[in-house]
C-alpha cells in the first residue's frame, strides 16, 4: 500500500525556505502570491496490513519533528 505523509511547519513557526521561495517568485514577476509555506512529502510503500497506529508511530518517532511540525497521513487506494 502506498502512503503519503505530508509534513508542514506548525502555524507561527518561521519558515525561511518559504520566505526564500516567496522572494524568488516576486523576483520572477509573479504577482498576487501573499505567502508561501514550504513542507515535504514522504512516500511510503508499506504492507497492506500496516495499522493506522503504526503509521502514526512512524510519523511521531521519525518522520516529523513534533515540536515544530504537523503531519497528515494519506493512504492511496489505487496506487
Amino acid at each position: 500500500m502506498k502512503v503519503h505523509v505530508h509534513v508542514s511547519l506548525k502555524p507561527g513557526v518561521l519558515d525561511p525556505q518559504g520566505r526564500a521561495i516567496h522572494h524568488a517568485l516576486e523576483g520572477l514577476g509573479f504577482a498576487g502570491v501573499n505567502d508561501v509555506r514550504a513542507g515535504r512529502l514522504i512516500e511510503l510503500d508499506v504492507a497492506d496490513d500496516t495499522s493506522d497506529a503504526a503509521l502514526d508511530d512512524m510519523c511521531r518517532k521519525l518522520l516529523a519533528n513534533m515540536v515544530i511540525e504537523n503531519y497528515r497521513i494519506e493512504k492511496l487506494e489505487n496506487a
